[in-house]
């Protein structure tokens, strides 16, 4: 049975799209990355869902990042999703709490959510909406309301299992050209929405996608494509890290080798380690190291 696939729906009559996405290897990636409680694994299993379902509404190429941000024991969480469903994510929390709030309204208080989409080519736009609402999917759905006015519907799943864990969404949305973009209670997506939710956790992680979407609409009108591929993806490289440290004076680097053998760089996202030493400090600062260019 395939995860790591996006699907992409459109319901004919009534003018709305819908996905359906369902998340192994790439979700587990970020998880043996570092070790995250289980209720941030939560969170992140339903954020890179979040992250890979909006991102395949992109009409560009692109990428979108999706990040939380408040006070209490989740300080931070950000996947980021590119227009090839390229995904990848990290937290951080207070990790001096032995007990951590078993739900996400309790994780994070004062909180917001903020969305970037940033195109290959044209201006970057962001939204922000509050953490107010009882789950993240709720979040999101406040946020389609707020910034675009369009009626939203977003479930958001996870299976949390040691070594195989699960993440999976399903999104609806009135799309733009429909007379309903602004009638939240649009008779034809109210009513996709109420079938979307009678969807049960074992029928997620357990059947195939089709058969999923079968019992879902079998009497819809239902346009289905095929499936994408969804990885997990970091764009770190030690040539990256160098980039960072161009603009530190060389005396200063070469002094922090002297004292401790190299200059020690860890990616947030995947926890790759690169280690600088004094012939690479020398060719960085010489110009003669292969950093990247401004473009990448």
């Amino acid at each position: 049975m395939a995860f790591d696939q996006l699907h992409r729906y459109l319901f004919n009559q009534g003018n709305v799209r819908g996905e359906l996405v369902r998340l192994g290897d790439s979700f587990q990636t970020i998880l043996d990355s570092y070790h995250y409680p289980p209720i941030v694994q939560q969170v992140l299993g339903e954020l890179m869902a979040a992250a890979s379902l909006l991102t395949a509404t992109l009409k560009f190429e692109g990428d979108i990042a999706i990040q939380l941000q408040g006070e209490g024991a989740l300080t931070y969480a950000v996947i980021n999703g590119t227009h090839k469903q390229e995904l990848r994510g990290v937290a951080r929390w207070n990790e001096e709490l032995e007990i951590l709030p078993d739900s996400f309204d309790k994780l994070i208080s004062k909180g917001v959510m903020v969305i970037t989409i940033t195109p290959a080519k044209g201006e970057r736009y962001q939204g922000m909406v509050a953490l107010d609402k009882p789950s993240l999917a709720e979040c999101i759905e406040s946020y389609f309301e707020q910034s675009e006015q369009l009626a939203t519907k977003v479930i958001l799943r996870t299976h949390l299992s040691k070594g195989a864990s699960l993440a999976c969404g399903m999104f609806l949305q009135v799309l733009p050209t429909s007379s309903a973009v602004t009638q939240i209670e649009d008779t034809a997506f109210e009513h996709l929405s109420q079938l979307t939710n009678t969807i049960k956790n074992d029928e997620l992680f357990s059947l195939p996608a089709e058969e999923i979407l079968h019992r879902l609409y079998h009497q819809e009108d239902v346009e289905v494509y095929p499936p994408t591929k969804v990885v997990f993806k970091c764009t770190c490289s030690k040539e990256r890290s160098a980039g960072a440290l161009v603009g530190i004076a060389k005396e200063e680097l070469l002094d922090i080798v002297s004292q401790e053998g190299s200059i020690k760089m860890n990616c947030q996202y995947c926890h790759t380690e690169y280690n600088f030493d004094a012939i690479d400090i020398e060719s960085i600062h010489a110009g003669t190291f292969n950093l990247p260019s401004a473009e990448s």
